[in-house]
């Protein structure tokens, strides 16, 4: 009878292949949920080198120990190439290595190829083991005590190539990474009316290239998965840039993944197109090949909290199933997800055949919807002029507008629709100043080229207005719908887009002209909103926050302070708790909890006991309406107070920095998918004989639309907060994360 595996004690974790910010976090999470779980936790230095090596490459972790490697970029435990775990008698030394430190449970950060090696190292295991203890390099009862090797992984690649998880460790920071370079050539190419060509990671997966052709606005973009249509795709690419040059574009831009090759096979590098460009057109070209800097600098805030998320979840996943068949532990819209790891890595390889076979349409649909869904959205934005309408169609006319707060990534949306309503051959009117402009008749006709250069512009060139309409403006409003022969309307916005929305739906006996399709379409960097796991402009704020509070940290950890962060968020704290998780926050004080009396005695307590005992900085993060007595300037006066000789406190209210700069990519690329799919709902809705109004949003990763009769019934009467709140969830690994220590292993956050 085969007995059940006991639960580990013991952990090791180790990063391994290509390094990809985010993977400090990872290995953060994963010691620190582990030593709440009651099991000693060993960092493997070096990869799968250090196993083989052992010694003091293997060492025992401490939460101080992690501390301080939550910004960090690349991976404080090392990488490297290793040929000798490739061999039998290398594994055999690294599962010595481990079983002599009572090891026999296994996290490993990385891409296919380190999975792939691990999973052979668990499959072996009890062989390998039995073979020691032969040779008598191992006792007999240490063996059977760590007969099974408990594998979980986690993928570090900034490729985002995996299957298992829509996004891998050290992706969305290599995006930023590409997008923050391709802004800045933008600015020298338009001053040169110059051609720019740039080469981007990804041999066998084109989503860098992909993404950031559309969070930056490229004019046209090869990728491995869909090669050019045709043989001659040079000529094909050369009509489209000479058509943006006549109709006034000064800058043409390419993005090329590394990987990029014709329907035949045949390799396209940036060099190639570079001399296309200049032979047929006679243009200026450069070509910027952004290499290893995609890789690097201190990770966003998605990478953060994903590989925070991760980290806990392999835990987790490693106490639930010890010598189970390994995982593979991803994300899934916002959700975790464990998957076997190896049907996960062989399904990866499949893509790079299939592609190898030249089965593109195969390897576009293994890819998923939303990649499919960006490259037909791509090809629509490439174009200098648009298709136009049909013969006999209907020419419907609608408006875009603004409502509520500013949310970079809405000048984004605003050129997506635009650009997708004009394509369709309808008439795109833009409301100035929101529903005071729609009021007061402020509305243009806006084309293709209304909107150039709208794609990474933060703020609101619309402008927008914050309050819901009164009666008379609602009137004067129903007039103008009437002059200007609206048949649909695009409301951009937080609350009072919706608010509005509502309202005018509920009227619309009184005013039949409301009677018109709505459409809102989420855009509030407090993530509040009803219908959507995350509003356009909540992932700039929060790299905004995380990057603010970053400096902040350096201040502090040099005069032994402690910080009081107040961020937005209004009734909602989404800002606090996720900002609190990427930067390391200690505490976090969330409106949805509010703030008591007894929370504050034993805050203010274990930062004393930290400092007493060596701690350098204590951080806060406090959302700006967690409760209405204990304010932002309680808590210092309360902290400086207690903590004096030991520690002195300072505030930092970052303020309406949150609302502003340029989208980030993840903005502007859920800004664009959203826009494109509102546009084309309130194409439907309006030629439809019932028209309906709705608001949008992703819901575990698929777009979908929610009447707005439901408005009232899906949100906390009184306060500007969905009743679904899906990551709450995260609230007590937060807790985790700033789990206390004893004294003298007290750490920095």
């Amino acid at each position: 009878m085969l007995r059940t595996p006991q639960r580990p004690t013991k952990l090791a974790v180790l990063t391994s292949g290509g390094d990809a910010a985010g993977m400090n976090a990872a290995v953060r999470a994963t010691v620190r949920s582990a030593l709440a779980a009651g099991l000693e936790v060993f960092g493997v230095y070096e990869g799968m080198q250090g196993l083989v090596d052992g010694g003091d490459r293997i060492k025992q972790l401490s939460s101080t120990d992690v501390g301080g490697i939550l910004h960090q970029g690349g991976t404080v435990l090392g990488t490297a190439r290793c040929a000798e775990f490739f061999s039998r008698d290398g594994r055999r030394q690294a599962a010595r290595n481990l079983v002599e430190r009572g090891i026999d449970a296994l996290v490993v950060i990385g891409g296919d190829g380190s999975l792939t090696g691990a999973n052979l190292f668990r499959e072996e295991w009890p062989s390998l083991l039995d073979e020691l203890v032969a040779e008598g390099d191992l006792e007999p009862d240490l063996a059977a005590a760590h007969r099974r090797l408990t594998l979980v992984g986690m993928v570090g690649s900034i490729d985002n190539d995996m299957f298992g998880t829509d996004m891998t460790i050290g992706a969305d920071t290599a995006l930023h990474r590409i997008t923050e370079a391709i802004d800045a050539i933008h600015s020298t190419a338009s001053s040169h009316q110059r051609s720019f060509v740039i080469e981007v990671m990804g041999r066998h997966c084109g989503y860098l290239a992909l993404m950031s052709a559309v969070a930056a606005g490229a004019n046209w973009v090869l990728i491995p998965e869909s090669p050019p249509d045709t043989d001659d795709w040079e000529e094909s690419m050369c009509r489209a840039m000479e058509a943006g040059r006549a109709i006034g574009r000064r800058r043409n831009l390419a993005i090329v993944a590394e990987g990029a090759q014709d329907r035949h096979g045949n390799p396209i590098t940036a060099q190639h197109v570079k001399e296309v460009l200049e032979e047929r057109l006679g243009e200026d070209t450069r070509v910027t090949s952004l290499g290893h800097v995609q890789r690097g600098g201190a990770p966003s805030a998605f990478d953060r909290y994903i590989s925070t998320v991760l980290g806990y979840a392999a835990v987790e996943q490693i106490l639930m199933s010890p010598g189970g068949e390994p995982q593979l532990i991803g994300i899934r819209g916002h959700e975790i997800i464990s998957s076997p790891l190896m049907d996960c890595v062989n399904k990866t390889k499949a893509v790079a055949d299939v592609i190898a076979r030249q089965d593109y349409e195969t390897a576009m649909d293994m890819r998923g919807g939303s990649f499919k869904d960006s490259f037909r959205m791509i090809r629509t934005m490439v174009r200098a002029q648009p298709h136009g309408p049909e013969p006999g169609q209907r020419r419907l006319r609608l408006a875009v507008l603004h409502a509520g707060g500013p949310a970079p990534g809405m000048n984004t949306a605003v050129r997506v629709a635009v650009r997708v309503g004009v394509d369709h051959g309808h008439t795109m009117l833009g409301v100035h100043n929101g529903f005071k402009g729609l009021a007061a008749g402020k509305l243009e006709e806006m084309d293709w080229m209304s909107v150039t250069g709208w794609v990474s512009q933060g703020g609101a060139e619309l402008g927008t207005s914050r309050k819901v309409p009164a009666p008379e403006l609602l009137e004067r409003i129903a007039h103008q719908l009437d002059k200007h022969r609206i048949d649909g309307l695009l409301m951009i916005g937080g609350w009072t887009a919706y608010q509005t929305a509502n309202l005018m739906h509920e009227l619309r006996d009184i005013h039949p002209s409301f009677a018109l399709p709505i459409v809102c379409l989420p855009a509030s960097i407090n993530n509040d909103l009803p219908g959507s796991e995350l509003s356009v402009g909540a992932d700039t704020a929060l790299n905004s926050i995380v990057q603010d509070v970053d400096k902040i940290k350096q201040s502090a950890v040099a005069a032994q302070r402690s910080f009081v962060v107040e961020v937005m968020g209004r009734d909602c704290g989404y800002l606090a708790l996720m900002s609190g998780l990427a930067t390391g926050a200690e505490r976090v004080y969330l409106p949805e909890e509010g703030i008591s009396l007894l929370d504050l005695e034993k805050d203010v307590n274990e930062l004393k006991d930290g400092f007493a005992h060596g701690k350098r900085l204590g951080l806060v993060i406090r959302s700006e309406q967690a409760d209405p007595v204990f304010t932002t300037s309680f808590i210092r006066s309360l902290f400086e107070h207690e903590g004096i000789g030991l520690f002195d406190v300072r505030t930092a209210i970052l303020g309406h920095v949150q609302q502003g700069g340029d989208p980030s990519p993840f903005d502007r690329i859920q800004a664009t998918r959203l826009a494109s799919k509102c546009v084309e709902h309130l194409i439907e809705q309006a030629l439809s004989e019932e028209p309906a109004s709705s608001f949008v949003g992703l819901q575990k990763g698929k777009v979908r639309f929610t009447p707005i009769s439901e408005f009232p019934d899906l949100v906390v009467p009184g306060v500007h907060r969905p009743m679904d709140q899906g990551w709450m969830a995260l609230r007590p690994l937060a807790r985790v994360m700033a789990q206390p220590v004893p004294p003298e292993t007290t750490p920095q956050v």
